[in-house]
């Protein structure tokens, strides 16, 4: 009787809770799959949709890159999966993410997890469509364009200048990725929000923290609880708001005063007086953060992966040098005032160097639409109604056109793209009417980088190769430590 009783308990407590959990799951799949279109005839993609309403959300947030090369693997190039409440097809490879970024508008509409809306606003460039979209647009390509660029570099070199020699002059290791993301903060605060030198020592410590938990924050469960990652994303992006406001009133106060070259939050702001909308604080702040967040957090990240890369490839240093030496004896004084658009274009090495960084490890991994109607998509359906992530990351690995993908090899960017080739074999900076609006200020950012560390510094990587993370940018697990020392030239 004991045993029986003993069994029924067994049976109760453990077996039935699990075959319950697992009914509940296999019911979640099949009506996840029933969510396909009757009146298309192709499959879904594989994959799997895992826990109820949850998906494969915790998945993701803890495993990362893990992740997604376990599911590539599995499944290839398209499949699907249930991500931050909603189903979800992933796509890779030149020619589906041709169609994923060519199909704005007709096929698919740029839709981001809603923790991201939520935090960044709905009035963000990222997140606004039509006529709405392409005003915004307009009007911050206006502060990069080639002549606001020139009126930039002088202000780059002056921060770049001043953080490698605080780094030449530490006594230990230098945590790089957090020094990057100091670094381009400050650069981008004023040269895209137009703050004060003075202004931004007073405030940056807390600023920089601020923006670490939003960032943190931005991809999580959409729950708006205390202790929550929105909870928590959302406190922080309010104190960066609050800031930003006290900026903007002074710049309202100011905007008598004519300037010749006018920062990309006046853009905007100018540009909302001519278009007649009503002036909308609220507005205003959710694209400046979105112009901090874009402004700093991917260029810190590819700087730190410069550092990375050319400390473990002494090699690439030394043509860089060489480059940059070849310039200085036509008279080109590439710290001084001589140093402008021009003669940064004709550093085509320097370039390379950017690009294959930009390869390996692009800053953002990928991008969010919506499927706008029900589309086919290399044999499979697609949704209407389902999210769509294009990944950047992934298309660069599986790319043809780029032999040994390991390897860190600057001059494959030296030669012509053959013709057959597809230009979205490499789309680090995204592609279609959304490309990235400030990849020509990152290319100028991180030129003038490379140019004042390898003509400064030689350095170490105190651990060796890092162990890279994705969140929601790529980082070093370690920050990577380095030893900073001063380079001679003889």
């Amino acid at each position: 009787m004991a045993l029986s009783t003993l069994v029924a308990t067994f049976l109760c407590t453990i077996v039935l809770p699990i075959l319950l959990f697992l009914v509940a799951v296999k019911l979640w799949e099949v009506y996840m799959i029933r969510g396909r279109d009757p009146t298309c005839r192709s499959p879904l993609p594989p994959g799997s949709m895992g826990l109820p309403f949850i998906g494969e959300t915790l998945q993701l947030i803890l495993q990362r890159r893990k992740f997604l090369r376990m599911k590539r693997q599995k499944y290839g190039c398209i499949y699907r999966t249930h991500l931050f409440g909603n189903p979800t097809v992933r796509v890779m490879g030149a020619d589906n993410v041709r169609q994923i970024l060519l199909g704005e508008h007709k096929l698919v509409a740029v839709q981001w997890p809603a923790s991201v809306r939520t935090i960044l606003g709905s009035d963000t460039l990222s997140n606004v469509h039509g006529t709405q979209h392409k005003n915004k647009k307009k009007a911050i390509m206006r502060a990069f364009s080639r002549d606001a660029l020139e009126h930039y570099i002088p202000v780059i070199q002056e921060e770049v200048r001043s953080a490698v020699k605080e780094w030449l002059e530490s006594d230990s290791c230098v945590l790089v990725y957090p020094e990057m993301k100091r670094l381009m903060f400050r650069i981008a605060m004023r040269i895209l929000l137009g703050f004060d030198p003075d202004q931004i020592k007073t405030d940056e410590h807390e600023l920089v923290e601020a923006f670490e938990e939003m960032i943190k924050n931005l991809f999580s469960l959409p729950i708006d609880v205390p202790f929550s990652g929105l909870y928590r994303g959302l406190k922080a992006r309010n104190f960066i708001h609050s800031k930003i406001e006290q900026n903007i009133k002074k710049k309202i106060l100011d905007s008598d005063q004519e300037k010749k070259h006018r920062d990309a939050l006046q853009q905007l702001m100018d540009s909302s007086r001519k278009n007649g909308e009503p002036f909308s604080m609220q507005a205003i702040k959710e694209s400046a953060t979105e112009l901090l967040f874009g402004g700093h957090e991917t260029t810190a990240s590819t700087a730190t992966s410069l550092v990375m890369f050319l400390g473990l490839n002494p090699d690439v240093v030394r043509k860089l040098r060489q480059e940059l030496q070849e310039k200085e004896d036509q008279g080109v004084d590439l710290q001084g005032q001589s140093l402008n658009i021009e003669v940064l274009e004709q550093l085509k090495y320097t370039g390379c160097v950017i690009k294959e960084t930009l390869r390996i490890n692009p800053p953002v991994p990928g991008g969010f639409r919506v499927a706008l109607k029900t589309f086919e998509l290399n044999g499979y359906q697609i949704p209407k109604g389902w999210n769509v992530i294009y990944s950047i990351c992934d298309t660069h690995d599986v790319a043809d056109v780029f032999p040994n993908k390991e390897e860190f090899q600057p001059e494959r960017f030296m030669a012509k793209p053959s013709e057959n080739s597809s230009r979205f074999s490499y789309i680090p900076f995204g592609g279609g009417s959304r490309m990235c609006v400030g990849k020509e200020f990152a290319k100028v950012l991180l030129k003038i980088f490379l140019v004042e560390l390898t003509l400064q510094s030689d350095w170490t990587l105190l651990n060796g190769p890092p162990t890279m993370k994705t969140g929601p940018t790529v980082y070093p697990v370690d920050n990577l430590p380095t030893k900073f020392s001063h380079y001679s030239r003889n």
